[in-house]
């Protein structure tokens, strides 16, 4: 049965509208009629479509029996998954640190090492809490059946009270731990206050997702495509012959999640290699967005691409940012990480403007009860140093510096060089290979 009318998709409004007082029309609840678990007679559930301001969409779902009286409410998300798995890792050493605000999608395996603490992926709904506020919820869901435990089974109500007090005894923060939370999904965040500075006690990894990972979010079937099937299209041309077409896909809009069509072609870039650029319009929306990704291999040297900006003339340099490619302005003391804003293919003013929408306008933690005064005044000037260097008043030096060798950034001078870009080849370390799969990468032999 389908929840979502035809009319809803090719109308203007978005499938999931924001839950608003001032919303005339508010999307209404679907009711189906559905079996109760706890009678086994038919009772009602209903389901709204909506979104939480600054966060994602969500099914908000709750069920009903007249019969038993029996009520259940869930909420499930609703949002896309991202392509590549994300790991936040937090030394906390201040109660500070306890206030940082957590998205945990219910697909994150949380874990306290120095405690062996670990709650496991899909076991507790996600959550919208603080780093204080998982721990507090842990600590709950461990007490809640300790009075049936005490007297069925002493030892294991006793070992349980043990270790409830580790828990409640990190929260005094006499000695310092370490929080992980591991998305495959990637749509699990740790708030970092000193953004849009590095911080320094948190660390950040992208990673590719596992086939077991994407099984477990069902993103792939048990039986696999071959890489021969991978090769060609329904026709039997192989992707030689469709270099030169536009090719076209069925996907959903990752703003109000309506049917959406995606439009693919190889580019070649001059004086570098072929890309891949895929533009998504939404006609619900009208949301409009485009990514890169490289259409060639993984370099065997790393790229760092160093340009001194000394003219307004430069924001016109056509510039390729990859995935895999931090970029960093000293000056500002400010550095993306990998696979921030995906991969782009834009001009330097046109990535300069989009790092300063990130940070400043489309960062949930400046607005409502998320934000302080100090943070908001911070982002703020931030905002205005970026608008200073695109209009060519603050000099700074721009770095791309991308491990996998796939970041570009257009010599004026080419073919003679240029004097205000560096271009340096490195070798990587062996973390930014295990960042980038190659430690594992397998070619020969198996």
């Amino acid at each position: 049965m389908s929840l979502i009318s035809e009319e809803t998709v090719r109308g203007s409004k978005p499938v999931f509208r924001e839950l608003s007082a001032e919303d005339e029309e508010q999307q209404q609840p679907t009711s189906i009629e559905s079996l109760c678990m706890n009678c086994y007679k038919n009772g009602v559930t209903r389901l709204l479509l909506t979104k939480i301001p600054f966060f994602k969409e969500i099914i908000v779902s709750s069920f009903t029996c007249e019969d038993c009286n029996w009520t259940n409410t869930d909420i499930q998300s609703a949002g896309r998954i991202c392509d590549q798995g994300v790991c936040y890792t937090l030394k906390i050493s201040s109660k500070e640190d306890l206030n940082r605000e957590v998205v945990k999608a219910d697909s994150a395996t949380t874990r306290i090492p120095e405690v062996d603490f670990e709650i496991p992926a899909f076991t507790q709904k996600g959550a919208l809490s603080t780093v204080e506020g998982l721990i507090d919820r842990a600590i709950a869901g461990l007490k809640q059946d300790q009075p049936i435990r005490k007297v069925t089974d002493p030892d294991v109500a006793e070992q349980i009270e043990n270790f409830v007090k580790k828990l409640e005894k990190l929260k005094d923060v006499s000695t310092p731990f370490t929080l992980i939370i591991d998305d495959p999904s990637g749509n699990s965040f740790i708030e970092s206050p000193c953004a849009p500075h590095t911080d320094e006690a948190l660390t950040v990894t992208q990673y590719q997702r596992t086939v077991q990972q994407d099984k477990d979010l069902g993103l792939v079937a048990d039986d696999l495509v071959t890489e021969e099937e991978t090769a060609t299209d329904k026709s039997g041309n192989t992707i030689e012959d469709l270099r030169n077409e536009v090719l076209q896909f069925n996907t959903n809009c990752p703003e109000c999640n309506a049917p959406a069509t995606t439009n693919m072609k190889l580019v070649q870039i001059p004086h570098f290699k072929e890309v891949v650029i895929m533009a998504t319009n939404c006609d619900a929306c009208g949301h409009r967005t485009n990514e890169v990704k490289s259409g060639g291999a993984t370099e065997p040297l790393g790229t760092r691409i160093t340009l001194r900006i000394t003219d307004p003339s430069d924001m016109t340099r056509d510039l390729l940012k990859s995935e895999t490619c931090r970029v960093i302005i000293p000056e500002l003391e400010f550095e993306l990480g990998m696979a921030v804003l995906g991969g782009k293919f834009t001009t330097l003013e046109g990535l300069l403007n989009d790092i300063k929408e990130l940070i400043v306008e489309k960062n949930p933690f400046t607005a409502g009860d998320s934000t302080t005064p100090e943070r908001s005044k911070k982002l703020q000037e931030f905002g205005k140093q970026i608008q200073e260097v695109i209009a060519g008043r603050l000099l700074v030096h721009f770095v791309l510096d991308d491990p996998a060798g796939n970041s570009y950034l257009q010599n004026v001078y080419a073919p003679d060089q240029d004097p205000e870009m560096k271009i340096e080849r490195y070798e990587r370390t062996f973390e930014q290979n295990e960042e980038l799969g190659i430690n594992d990468m397998q070619t020969e032999n198996y």
